[in-house]
């Protein structure tokens, strides 16, 4: 009876709480996975909403005679797609998946700044600035076109921290 009341208290039988220092430690490494796991699904979150607000800026924008852009469409549904397969990669911690996400998504990004070049509304509006009211919406996108740029560019270094920490590391010789 006596033995049961003092493994109830919480700490083993033998032990006085001197033996820590020979108890495991988590590898750093575990640690810096879980961080980055945890910034990466904010920063997939953010880059998701800020490829929505294009696409719905795109829908707005375009007149009825010429139809969406398709390039800027296509492009914001790669990015979504590969964002995905993110997500995916992060919850599972599969390393290709979030290989192919990080350049699947810099190549839709790609595809979003010369979508957004090739309109040249904003080159439009630098060389006559009296023209900024009319293209607002224009310019707006342009911003959440370059703010979609440098999410990405942390999306991008995030990804390749999460990669080298999830590696097993290698075995000196």
């Amino acid at each position: 009876m006596q033995q049961s009341k003092s493994s109830a208290s919480g700490r083993p039988s033998g032990t006085d709480g001197s033996d820590f220092s020979y108890r495991m430690v988590v590898d750093s490494r575990y640690t810096k996975v879980a961080k980055g796991k945890s910034r990466l699904s904010t920063l997939i979150f953010t880059q998701a909403a800020i490829q929505l607000i294009v696409v719905l800026y795109t829908y707005l924008l375009t007149s009825k005679e010429e139809g969406p852009s398709t390039l800027a469409i296509s492009s914001a549904s790669a990015c979504l797609f590969s964002l995905l397969i993110g997500e995916l990669g992060r919850k599972q911690s599969r390393v290709n998946f979030l290989r192919v996400s990080m350049v699947a998504s810099s190549i839709s990004i790609l595809l979003s700044v010369f979508s957004v070049v090739k309109t040249n509304s904003t080159l439009e509006v630098i060389k006559n600035p009296s023209d900024w009211v009319s293209k607002k919406l224009e310019l707006l996108e342009t911003a959440l076109v370059l703010l979609g740029s440098l999410v990405q560019i942390f999306l991008v270094s995030t990804i390749i921290s999460l990669i080298g920490n999830m590696s097993p590391p290698k075995k000196s010789s």
